[in-house]
């Protein structure tokens, strides 16, 4: 088995404040590295800012700072997010990172080596929102329809341009060979029929005097790397390509998550780079869907935006993570609704998760002064919960969280079903010990393989529930963790603090 596993989020571009889309997409990343770390992977988990480009360089003067300063101020509120959505990643790269800068520069040396960069006057519509070049289908009313409030400018001038059209063959057989490279399926099929179209060669510098804020190309200071050439560079550079090259060749390739409006950046565009480069393409590229409000588009002038460090204080980190990871289509649009998440919170996590443990434990200090009872493994139990890890395993190799999560939940169902056909109370009564002394170990045992299965979606509520049952685990053990019967009889367990206390409103 491969040991080391490598996930990478896009880069947030640090024009605006972090917003709930972007959340999406890094607390799924981390529910990917927190389950490949319990099959015993040792993770590295990428994220960061992409600081250059037009967009960035005018904000920046609106400011009247320098384009440096507002990608500082901005990177930090992005780096924040690491302790407010509880998350696990290894790597911040900035694309001002002086190492980024030169990788990026070495990037060009060999896709110019290969003979795929070339110069030549063009003109194109663009639309500076996306920092991406636009033909008049592609436009709703003369506007990009992802960027309505801004006018589709006109560029032209001498640029570099990078041989895409040359990689149209090579990536219609990767995408042949490999008819899981891009999740949901779907998307796959969607960038191959792009391909299939024809491809057209892709401009990758701007004139330094209109643009001076990116990476210099080698070899030509009237000229900065177009951004998108010089970000996408950032999932190699951060393993830190070229010069560490054991580390590289280790980790590369790696997964990538984004959302669908990076399909080709991501899946084609990327991957024709790497190819000239001399260098693997990515192992899989998984994309989620966009994010409405309230069934809304989120918008500033709506004034419906979600703040992700404002979510979180309505029920908690645990509670935002789950309700994003389990009523979210993984891969498709989903929609942020301030009911729903209260549904979500009041009965999959007090009602059920929360009920279900407070339940357990209260039972077990009543029955057996908080000692767990003597071990047993029902048959069924087994099969049981083999089948919900499965479930898990199936719906994190696939894309799809939202299964994975709606697994557990399911096994959470049935135990509250088996206390309530159970009746321990019932048992205690009648002097049943043995019938007794099963059921709880059941449920105790059972209560701590739960722990580990939501470990990725909720990992606080993860340790606190260990903690109550005194299993002192790491998660390095990784497969082994499924093991039924690491749950010794007679250790002490304790009531602790309702996990998800009722909510008031």
């Amino acid at each position: 088995m491969i040991n080391d596993y490598y996930i990478t989020t896009t880069l947030p571009y640090v024009n605006s404040d972090p917003h709930i889309g972007f959340a999406l997409e890094i607390i799924q990343a981390d529910a990917i590295a927190r389950y490949q770390r319990l099959q015993g992977k040792e993770v590295t988990f990428n994220t960061g800012t992409d600081e250059h480009g037009l967009k960035i360089f005018r904000k920046a003067e609106e400011r009247g700072i320098s384009a440096q300063e507002f990608c500082d101020e901005y990177a930090a509120k992005f780096d924040d997010l690491k302790e407010a959505l509880n998350l696990s990643y290894t790597q911040f790269i900035r694309t001002t990172d002086e190492h980024h800068i030169a990788a990026a520069q070495e990037f060009w040396k060999r896709c110019d080596a290969n003979g795929d960069i070339y110069k030549k006057q063009y003109k194109v519509k663009y639309c500076v929102g996306c920092e991406l070049e636009k033909t008049e289908s592609a436009l709703e009313d003369g506007k990009c329809p992802m960027h309505p409030n801004l006018e589709i400018e006109i560029i032209e001038e001498e640029n570099y341009f990078f041989k895409y059209s040359r990689y149209e063959e090579a990536l219609l057989k990767l995408y042949k060979e490999q008819p899981d490279f891009v999740l949901p399926r779907h998307r796959l099929t969607e960038i191959a029929n792009f391909t299939e179209k024809g491809l057209e060669d892709f401009s990758i510098s701007r004139l330094k005097e209109k643009m001076p804020w990116g990476v210099p190309v080698p070899g030509d200071e009237e000229h900065v790397m177009y951004v998108w050439f010089d970000a996408l560079i950032n999932y190699i550079s951060t393993l830190g390509w070229p010069e560490d090259e054991a580390n590289f060749e280790k980790l590369w390739p790696g997964w990538q998550i984004a959302g669908k409006d990076n399909l080709r950046q991501q899946s084609s565009m990327w991957q024709s780079m790497l190819l000239s480069a001399g260098l693997k393409p990515s192992a899989q590229i998984l994309i989620h869907g966009f994010m409405t409000a309230e069934g809304k588009k989120m918008s500033k002038s709506l004034g419906n935006v979600v703040d992700p460090f404002e979510a979180v204080k309505i029920y908690g980190i645990d509670a935002l993570r789950f309700y994003l990871l389990k009523d979210i289509p993984t891969a498709e649009d989903g929609d942020f609704n301030k009911e729903r998440f209260k549904i979500n919170y009041d009965s999959d996590l007090a009602n059920n998760l929360g009920n279900l443990v407070s339940r357990v434990i209260a039972m077990t200090v009543k029955y057996f002064d908080g000692k767990v009872p003597e071990m047993c493994a029902p048959k069924l139990t087994l099969e049981h919960l083999e089948r919900k890890w499965g479930e898990i395993d199936d719906g994190m190799t696939n894309f799809d969280i939202k299964k994975a999560v709606e697994g557990v939940w399911s096994m959470l169902d049935s135990g509250n079903r088996y206390v309530e056909e159970e009746k321990p109370w019932q048992l205690a009564k009648e002097g049943n010990e043995a019938k007794l002394k099963e059921v709880m170990y059941v449920l105790l045992e059972g209560l701590r393989q739960a722990s580990w299965m939501i470990e990725p979606y909720m990992p606080e509520a993860a340790a606190k529930i260990r903690t109550q049952l005194g299993a002192n685990e790491d998660e390095s053990e990784g497969l082994a963790l499924r093991e039924w019967g690491r749950l010794k009889p007679g250790t002490q367990v304790e009531k602790g603090e309702p996990l998800f206390p009722r909510s008031e409103e």
